[in-house]
């Protein structure tokens, strides 16, 4: 199959990649011609050595001289037209991310070993012949490391070469959590392992911009390279003790102004993800936006004098869309009424084409001119009569203290006085890094819908973007850096006070539920705070952050085999003894993210420790995201029951 389509300074070539090379389309003649000949395995020995054995199998055998004949003739001919490159012989590692320079004349890639971890399996219980199947899936979270090389090869001159990074700044150090347990020395004795982004070459093909991250989480390194050469020149280095992240930061927003010698870029050198610019003849960086909020988009127009930005300036739960001019670094508001801009522009940047939700309100399509003070003009309208019956509400974004002064916002959904019950429900949104309580269309729907219901029954429902959820900025995003369960848990806790103090619920009818990273957090509630909350729903919940996968852990709680005490603090399993309130877990049995195997492990803990206070609904066709209605309904009847019996029909 084609992919990765590329084009470069001359408008008459086009790039592609089949397979594991670059092909060039010339569109004035319909040529095509292949540029690399990368080949797997290894170089084969010189075939024009003369063996004993070859002189042997001339003499013997007819076949053997007839082929040398064809191969002498066909030596002699001008192929020039179906001639391929000398071939490059790529005997260990995966080849991956070709790219061609802006000139043509270099191709990059990168060259990846990946360690052989033990992946794991999901079983399917439910088939069409009645057997039962195993289908692979992740693997769980280890110290075992990637290795990647970046390689170039210059198409004039037929050689290649291996960029070396050792002269990364702090290439060699050790993390700082690392001293907990008894590591006193400051470097390691080999370079860390680092994995690289594509490459941002200068439209003049003068710079080529990398970036690179460390497999430990902790750096990332934007370098220029000269291709002739090779030579790295280090730029930009960014350094978290913690873990890079952050919004254009680890999906890597990185490009060029139209001068070819500045490029821009995101940092939360501040404190937040801002828009930076760094100039390569001056060395001078500066930054474009500033201020306590995030730039989580990234356009520049075509004329390269202006950027198109969408932030959450006016409110940490909007997304905002702005005009930024370089030069006098402006910023002009286009579209900043509470809600999501999911914004694209025409090509001639005139237009905008508008998805736009509130938080009442679902997804549609508007169109609207690329100026200031405009108006948009709706162009779908996707829901149905029977949904805009529904007084759906528009839940509240509140802000509460947390214990440790931060404000922590969170949507409210309050019932009519004349229902109200004093009981109350908290939500805990998935992912960790994820935003909920905000102005628009929640990706909770199903959620959003379950709280009105609640609220259309007495319950008051707070949905808490608690420590490390996205759009805070980083002290915010890293609050649980090596104990997860603990910052975040407690900003739940400061919620049951808002709700006791402010809102006149009573401290014993509190429930909690969520799924995914909520769930986790709901277990680790009712784990290691017992009585806080007498009762909690647990769907799809990590159990044990040693089974989980290593993208996503490892940011967070380094490696199992380094910092083992991270995981043990943050594993609800480690505390299933403290079991007081009722916990209903719910899961999935072929959930391929957070496996079936958490629940479980920590189902048998339960049994063991001879707690009965606790029941596990399965859903035997599901994965981590439930897809058949009849599995919501069974889910949210057995959660609504729950809360129903265990705070309302107790205290009747």
């Amino acid at each position: 199959s084609i992919h990765s389509v590329q084009r470069v300074t001359n408008p008459e070539k086009i790039y592609f990649q089949q397979g594991m090379n670059l092909f060039q389309y010339d569109h004035t003649n319909g040529s095509i011609c292949q540029i690399t000949n990368f080949v797997k395995g290894e170089e084969p020995s010189d075939k024009k050595d003369s063996t004993f054995l070859m002189k042997q199998q001339v003499e013997l055998f007819q076949f053997i001289r007839d082929q040398n004949k064809k191969n002498n003739w066909s030596n002699n001919q001008d192929f020039s037209r179906f001639s391929f490159p000398e071939p490059l012989y790529i005997p260990k590692g995966e080849l991956s991310n070709l790219q061609i320079s802006a000139d043509g004349n270099y191709v990059t890639y990168s060259l990846s070993s990946y360690p052989n971890d033990k992946a794991t399996h999901v079983e399917n219980h439910i088939s069409k012949d009645g057997h039962s199947y195993a289908s692979n899936a992740r693997s769980k979270v280890t110290n075992s490391e990637s290795s990647h090389k970046v390689g170039i090869y210059d198409l004039k001159n037929d050689t290649s070469y291996y960029v070396d990074f050792s002269g990364l700044s702090d290439i060699r150090k050790k993390p700082s959590y690392l001293t907990d347990y008894g590591d006193k020395e400051a470097n390691y004795k080999e370079d860390r392992k680092f994995s690289p982004y594509s490459f941002s070459f200068s439209k003049d093909g003068k710079y080529a911009l990398l970036d690179l991250f460390s497999n430990d989480n902790k750096d990332r390194w934007i370098v220029n390279i000269d291709l002739p050469s090779g030579k790295m020149t280090e730029l930009e280095r960014q350094h978290d003790e913690a873990w890079i992240a952050g919004p254009g930061i680890s999906d890597g927003t990185i490009g060029w102004l139209n001068d070819n010698e500045t490029f821009y870029f995101q940092s939360e050198v501040s404190g937040y993800s801002h828009l930076y610019a760094f100039n390569l003849k001056t060395k001078q960086k500066q930054a474009l936006t500033t201020g306590k909020w995030e730039v989580h988009n990234v356009q520049l127009s075509s004329n390269g004098k202006t950027f198109y930005l969408t932030t959450n300036t006016t409110h940490p739960g909007n997304r905002d869309f702005y005009h930024l001019d370089i030069a006098s670094k402006k910023l002009t508001p286009i579209l900043t009424a509470n809600g999501f801009y999911d914004v694209t522009i025409s090509p001639d940047e005139k237009t905008l084409a508008v998805r736009y939700s509130y938080k009442n309100k679902p997804w549609e399509l508007y169109i609207a001119p690329n100026i200031p003070a405009t108006q948009m003009v709706q162009i779908t309208h996707s829901t149905t009569e029977k949904f805009k019956q529904y007084p759906w509400r528009e839940p509240e974004v509140i802000t509460f203290k947390g214990s440790d002064g931060i404000d922590v916002y969170a949507r409210v959904y309050k019932p009519k006085n004349e229902v109200k019950n004093k009981a109350a429900i908290i939500f805990v949104h998935g992912a960790g890094y994820l935003q909920n309580a905000h102005n628009y269309w929640s990706t909770y729907y199903r959620e959003f819908m379950f709280h009105n219901l609640l609220a259309d029954n007495g319950y008051t429902v707070l949905d808490i973007d608690y420590r490390a959820s996205e759009g805070y900025g980083r002290d915010y995003r890293t609050a649980i850096y090596r104990f997860m369960g603990g910052r975040d848990l407690q900003d739940h806790i400061d919620g049951k006070k808002y709700l006791v103090q402010q809102l006149g619920i009573d401290s014993n009818r509190v429930g909690i539920y969520g799924g995914s990273y909520g769930g986790f957090i709901t277990l680790m509630s009712l784990l290691t705070t017992p009585g806080e909350f007498p009762c909690g729903a647990a769907l799809r919940s990590v159990t044990d952050w040693a089974h989980y996968n290593q993208g996503y852990t490892s940011n967070i709680l380094n490696f199992p085999e380094t910092d083992p005490n991270a995981f043990r603090k943050s594993s609800p399993i480690y505390f299933a003894e403290n079991l007081k309130g009722r916990l209903l877990m719910l899961h999935g049995m072929v959930d391929d993210n957070v496996q079936f195997q958490d629940v479980v492990r920590l189902s048998e803990r339960f049994i063991e420790l001879e707690k009965t206070n606790w029941e596990l609904a399965v859903f035997p066709i599901e994965s981590h995201g439930f897809k058949e209605s009849y599995s919501w309904n069974d889910e949210y009847r057995r959660i609504y029951e729950l809360f129903y019996e265990e705070l309302v029909l107790k205290y009747k």
